[in-house]
């Protein structure tokens, strides 16, 4: 089997995808989460599909996110070929440039594969992690 590149770290990672549309938010302080089971990416390297739920929680500011622009964002990546673990780092940072809200936090859990699960969290502002969950 060949190393892993530096190609297969950035694949994906600027890849143009749709754009997410956003409307005025008229609330302040609450909180937004939505969960999208059926996401699927394409390993950069083996090219085998990964399958994963993605969860978004956020607390907007000014704006927030128009979920059918989110729907087809989130959808795009059945064909583009991203580790999971800079999927989830990029749609934190694609929904941050996007909305700018209070906070941001994105976890994928991704389907087991060899045995094994994984979990990955990304948070804006970044804060401290603790490994047994939210630090919040």
């Amino acid at each position: 089997m060949r190393d892993y590149t530096t190609e297969h770290a950035r694949a994906g990672i600027r890849a143009k995808l749709p754009p997410l549309d956003t409307w005025p938010n008229q609330f302040p302080h609450y909180v937004i989460t939505t969960r999208y089971p059926e996401y699927t990416s394409v390993c950069p390297k083996t090219g085998l599909p990964d399958y994963g739920t993605i969860t978004i929680e956020y607390m907007p500011r000014k704006h927030c996110l128009e979920l059918k622009s989110l729907k087809m964002y989130l959808l795009s990546y059945r064909s583009l070929g991203i580790f999971y673990e800079n999927a989830v780092n990029r749609i934190l940072r694609d929904i941050v440039a996007a909305i700018h809200p209070v906070w941001c936090e994105v976890r994928g859990e991704f389907t087991p594969r060899g045995g094994l699960s994984t979990s990955i969290l990304a948070r804006s502002p970044r804060q401290a992690y603790r490994s047994s969950g939210k630090s919040r």
